[in-house]
């Protein structure tokens, strides 16, 4: 399980677009986004370097993160 502050995301499409970033890398992945805090929590057994690519490059700046 990661935890990681995602820049950028101010609404429902910004969460869904992380959410297709991180599941185009893991169908399987579970994706929790809290727009208010910015917070995403990610339970997927993709590694976090590839979570965290896979939503800068959707335009999403990771400015921290965590395994949980």
């Amino acid at each position: 399980m990661y935890e990681l502050q995602v820049e950028g995301m101010s609404c429902g499409g910004c969460a869904r677009s992380v959410t297709k970033s991180v599941q185009a890398v893991d169908a399987g992945a579970k994706v929790e986004v809290d727009l208010a805090s910015k917070k995403v929590r990610i339970d997927s057994q993709a590694s976090l370097e590839m979570v965290k690519a896979a939503i800068g490059d959707a335009g999403y700046p990771v400015t921290a993160s965590a395994t949980v």
